[in-house]
């Protein structure tokens, strides 16, 4: 059986509504799509990580919260933001989150047909690996890491 790794990279599962809802997005994506893939012999493991330091961030090249990737692939698309309000509750600042676009508008929470999309199309290869680069924390997040860790 191949595996399928699917990271789930957020800031906060308990006061953020973007992190809260893009988990339980994807637990259900994963449920429904879980019976397809074992008759394809694959498997799926989920790893959730919290990013709750500047080390965390550097080692998992950190972008935007929250990030799905499927085998190091982020398939959520281009990174947008705006502003979190649960984040900067967290926090005490301004505090940007990512939002996705999906069949031409915005949710602060991906869609299920996003997820469900993104996630078939990285099995199957018809996403292009990103090209890797040097990394460098967000200020965004930066701020936020370091906000919250006083809090």
């Amino acid at each position: 059986m191949k595996t399928i790794v699917i990271d789930f990279l957020y800031l906060d599962l308990n006061t953020c509504e973007r992190c809260m809802g893009t988990e339980h997005v994807l637990e259900t994506v994963i449920a429904d799509i879980t019976p397809e893939l074992k008759e394809k012999n694959y498997s799926i493991s989920l790893k959730k990580t919290k990013i709750d330091s500047v080390e965390v961030a550097f080692q998992y090249h950190f972008v935007s919260s929250p990030t799905i990737r499927v085998n190091g692939i982020d398939i959520l698309g281009e990174v947008k933001e705006n502003i979190c309000e649960s984040c900067g509750e967290i926090c005490g600042t301004e505090t940007l989150c990512r939002v996705f676009e999906y069949e031409g508008n915005f949710y602060n929470e991906p869609p299920y047909g996003l997820l469900k999309e993104g996630i078939l199309k990285a099995i199957n290869g018809s996403m292009n690996k990103e090209k890797k680069s040097t990394y460098q924390i967000p200020g965004n997040i930066n701020n936020f890491l370091h906000k919250s860790q006083k809090s």
